[in-house]
């Protein structure tokens, strides 16, 4: 899928995990389009000034900017350097977000009502210097899309944030077959200068969270800071409000570390580059010709009802071929010897249900019927991978936390966990919404056991008669704790 490159937590992307990214983009950006946004882009590199300009922005990327300083090196005795005639008048943030700059934009764009709403979008790379970096989780450089969008009032922008974040949940559990719990995160672990963040957040094979998307409802904060003002209808000049939302190829990392066994991924067909594989039991005869043949009449049938199929003739020994690509995750292996061909059938495995206990299992149809079935074959591995999943997901939360001595009982201490340990899943408890001081102390609970409030879930429970788990105060909401990436 991807390896470490040279630069210090970045990576390359290989061609099989780069073709998940294409249909992650494809699946997502048609969703994203349906919705009225239309894509454009904007520059990667960001005038110190604009990021200046906000300042509780700042505050929360300050430590992850890359900053350029120079535009140019000159050789001094064999060795390139900073040329000191080449330092830029303004520094230049190289993109870790694009708030500052589009909003630039925006207030260009934006001039009367008859503008709103703006919606736009854009596939980008960003950079945030992450000091601990994993692939594909959290990495110095990283894709995303982020979307950007202005409104004449806070209800329009509100609905706008959470239609995304709408989008985000039906995309990750019927695209990427990942079941995830969309809600709103606590003040303290809001987008930095947004008045609400939302998230939907997925449960991961060790029970750890994965913050899997964001949007974000910005108030007028930003359209404050670069001056984003429209001509109402009443011909008064106002504000707009504004939204953003994006997610990355952290999802990649989560369809990992949510389909993946112990013989390696298990691709959901919707994104699988390749669904089903075809095998060929070549043996340097002869014969090799009249099954070649035979495998790329099956291919040719196959790719007739849309579906992704690749005949592999690699000179590589069959069975390692197979193995190849059930260390991929490719939904549908096809063998095919001299025996298949000479029935016309087809012998596959299923990458979703591999075993049964050690023994490998495979199955053998005629091979009409294999491509008549084929496409539910591909729809029912679909509905299995999220099954799994979802069935761990909603058996994995505790709702009988009372006290916080039982949440530390319940997740014990904080060390080790990073390297792994007991499994523990969430914890859903009753919450009072504490500010200020009051808040940043339950903060500092939590992470002394590495643990954070996750969310508090769109679908909430009645709390009649609940008390808050900290403050002991009447329950406001119900949230979701636990440890995450």
């Amino acid at each position: 899928m991807a390896e470490q490159s040279p630069v210090r937590g970045c990576m390359v992307i290989k061609p099989w995990g780069w073709g998940v990214w294409e249909r992650i983009q494809q699946e997502l950006d048609t969703r994203i389009k349906d919705t009225g946004h239309e894509n454009c882009y904007f520059p990667l590199f960001i005038p110190m000034s604009f990021i200046a300009k906000e300042a509780e922005h700042v505050e929360g990327f300050a430590k992850e900017m890359a900053v350029v300083t120079h535009h140019r090196l000159k050789n001094d005795g064999g060795k390139l350097v900073l040329d000191p005639e080449a330092k830029l008048e303004e520094p230049l943030i190289v993109r870790p977000t694009s708030e500052t700059i589009i909003g630039d934009a925006f207030q260009r764009w934006v001039k009367s009502y008859r503008d709103l709403p703006l919606l736009i979008n854009q596939w980008a790379n960003v950079v945030r210097w992450e000091m601990r970096t994993r692939l594909f989780l959290r990495t110095a450089e990283f894709l995303w899309q982020e979307g950007h969008t202005a409104h004449a009032d806070r209800d329009d922008a509100m609905s706008e944030t959470l239609k995304m974040l709408e989008v985000y949940r039906e995309f990750a559990e019927n695209v990427l077959a990942m079941p995830v719990i969309a809600g709103e995160k606590p003040a303290n672990e809001r987008f930095p200068g947004a008045d609400n963040t939302y998230s939907i957040e997925a449960m991961m094979q060790d029970g750890k969270a994965l913050q899997a998307g964001t949007s974000h409802y910005l108030g007028t904060h930003f359209a404050e800071a670069q001056n984003i003002q429209f001509q109402n209808a009443e011909g008064k000049l106002t504000f707009c409000h504004t939204t953003s939302w994006g997610v990355s190829t952290r999802l990649i990392g989560g369809v990992i570390m949510s389909h993946g066994d112990d013989d390696g991924l298990r691709m959901p067909p919707t994104i699988a580059p390749r669904q089903i594989v075809i095998v060929p039991m070549l043996r340097d005869k002869p014969e090799d010709a009249e099954l070649k043949s035979y495998c790329a009449e099956l291919q040719a049938e196959l790719k007739a009802q849309g579906i992704r199929v690749l005949v592999d003739l690699k000179p590589v020994k069959s069975a390692e071929k197979r193995w190849n690509w059930v260390r991929r995750g490719a939904p549908v292996i096809v063998e095919i010897g001299g025996r298949d061909a000479a029935g016309n059938n087809v012998t596959f495995m299923r990458r979703d249900r591999l075993r049964d206990g050690d023994k490998v299992v495979s199955h053998t149809q005629s091979r009409a019927d294999f491509v008549t079935n084929a496409r539910t074959l591909l729809d029912s591995i679909q509905s299995a991978l999220f099954s799994e999943a979802k069935a761990r997901l909603d058996a994995n939360i505790v709702t009988n936390i009372a006290t916080f001595e039982d949440l530390e009982r319940y997740f014990g201490s904080a060390a080790g966990e990073d390297e792994g340990g007991e499994f523990k899943g969430w914890a859903g408890v009753a919450w009072s919404k504490p500010e200020g001081e009051a808040l940043e102390k339950v903060g500092e609970r939590l992470k002394a056991l590495k643990l954070s409030i996750r969310n508090a879930p769109m679908d909430q429970p009645s709390l009649a008669g609940r008390t808050c788990l900290f403050t002991g105060a009447p329950a406001r909401e119900y949230v979701l704790i636990g440890r995450s990436y």
